[in-house]
């Protein structure tokens, strides 16, 4: 029995938690860990760093026993697209403001897909925005601003 690990599923995903968690780990390191019951900065980060790299070792595991390969191909339009819609996130966020930078980062990420379509695109991202508003700025009390110059 011979495993091909390049087009195993699992094995790549795994792989993909555990440096996830690593890295999550490695920069926690210099942070204070503080107690359950009075968590400093680097709590967080490394009980769930560490909790990635455990699922991660579980998912290598799994792809070592099963056959399951990865199909289809490259998306070169997602390639573009994903890493685009982040990059202007990040600078409409600063420029634009809160409600424009998600939606942009929403109806990029959803362009990235095959089965685009524009009208839903919108109304998710209108959704989403919605329902981040609410939650980040009012729930939260986050100070980004919705609309530059508001």
């Amino acid at each position: 029995m011979e495993i091909d690990l390049r087009r195993n599923r699992d094995f790549w995903a795994g792989i993909m938690l555990i440096g996830t968690g690593a890295t999550a780990l490695l920069i926690a390191r210099n942070y204070a860990f503080g107690t359950t019951l009075r968590m400093g900065p680097g709590y967080f980060p490394s009980v769930l760093g560490g909790m990635l790299v455990l699922f991660g070792l579980y998912l290598v595991a799994s792809g070592l026993r099963s056959k399951e390969q990865i199909e289809g191909s490259w998306s070169l339009r997602a390639l573009v697209v994903l890493p685009l819609s982040l990059v202007l996130f990040g600078l409409l966020m600063e420029h634009a403001g809160f409600i424009p930078a998600l939606m942009v980062l929403v109806v990029g990420s959803a362009a990235a897909g095959r089965d685009f379509r524009p009208i839903e695109a919108l109304l998710l991202a209108v959704g989403l925005t919605a329902l981040s508003v609410a939650l980040f700025i009012w729930g939260l009390g986050l100070p980004y601003p919705l609309l530059v110059g508001w």
